[in-house]
């Protein structure tokens, strides 16, 4: 268990606590947003207080950077199987969201068909309220994919919570694309899968890269949908604004000694064994392995 907890801090925040502080901390950096006159007003409480109780041991918490498409789901829920913490997913809650019949779901609608980032108010909004029921059912540590993804958003984790490492994946644009075109949905299990199945030549100093497809099982393949923001357009549109938004981030945490670059050396078979070792979390695999 040793390499489990490598990168952790002897130092630990409780977590109802980290959660009310975000929320609070939130509150007052956007107060004159909100009390704007042109400003309309949010359809939530981002002053929501939460009692606090005495900081305790817990688990890794990590964060997964990288472009829509580049597998940090994948790679995130793998990670959280294996150290057993939840693995929260930004994108996830939004579209369970988008799924409710909340005042905000409409608004989000909006802003996902046309590519567009989600506002911060919404995503720390949407990640509090998650934060705040995995505490209520006593979760540990997380991996959080998809935030932060502004220095705001970064700059308010950091005084909260205690981020031990920031794993940044990386892939080359071209296959990023065919990957995100490539994307379904099982409309009934709700799992992820995808159909491209990628092989392009090196070219220009870039090594070659084969991807075998992740098809579903024959239950689920008439079930597949495409998601709506899965188009070429709006995929290209999400990777310009992503990385426009990332560099900043990616400093902000490599200044801090906390950011571990990445690069997806092909499919999971390939990459998976590879970032384990990069993680020193190799030999832990292999000791739970043994013992099941």
């Amino acid at each position: 268990m040793a390499a489990l907890f490598r990168y952790s801090k002897s130092s630990t925040i409780s977590s109802l606590s980290s959660i009310s502080l975000f929320r609070r901390c939130f509150s007052s950096a956007v107060a004159a947003e909100l009390s704007s006159p042109t400003t309309t007003t949010l359809p939530f409480n981002l002053n929501h207080n939460l009692p606090r109780k005495d900081p305790k041991d817990r688990n890794v918490q990590w964060v997964f950077l990288g472009c829509p498409g580049v597998g940090k789901g994948t790679y995130a829920s793998r990670l959280c199987n294996l150290l057993g913490i939840p693995h929260i997913a930004t994108g996830d809650l939004v579209r369970e969201e988008l799924a409710s019949s909340s005042p905000l779901s409409r608004q989000l609608s909006e802003i996902v068909n046309q590519g567009k980032l989600v506002s911060d108010e919404i995503i720390i909004n949407l990640l509090s309220k998650r934060l705040e029921a995995g505490e209520a059912k006593g979760e540990s540590g997380f991996i959080l994919d998809g935030f932060p993804r502004t220095i705001r958003q970064a700059e308010i984790l950091e005084e909260v919570i205690d981020i031990d490492l920031v794993v940044n994946l990386k892939l080359r644009e071209d296959v990023l694309l065919e990957k995100c075109l490539g994307r379904r949905i099982c409309g009934q299990c709700g799992k992820n899968f995808n159909l491209a199945s990628i092989n392009v030549k090196g070219v220009n100093g870039n090594p070659g890269m084969s991807m075998p497809p992740l098809l579903p099982p024959t239950h689920c393949m008439s079930k597949l949908i495409t998601r709506a923001d899965d188009t070429e357009t709006v995929v290209k549109e999400r990777l310009q604004v992503y990385n426009e938004k990332s560099q900043p981030v990616e400093e902000y945490y490599r200044s801090r000694g906390k950011l571990l670059e990445f690069d997806l050396p092909g499919g999971i078979p390939e990459s998976w064994p590879k970032l384990l070792k990069v993680l020193n979390l190799d030999d832990f695999e292999e000791k739970l392995s043994a013992a099941a």
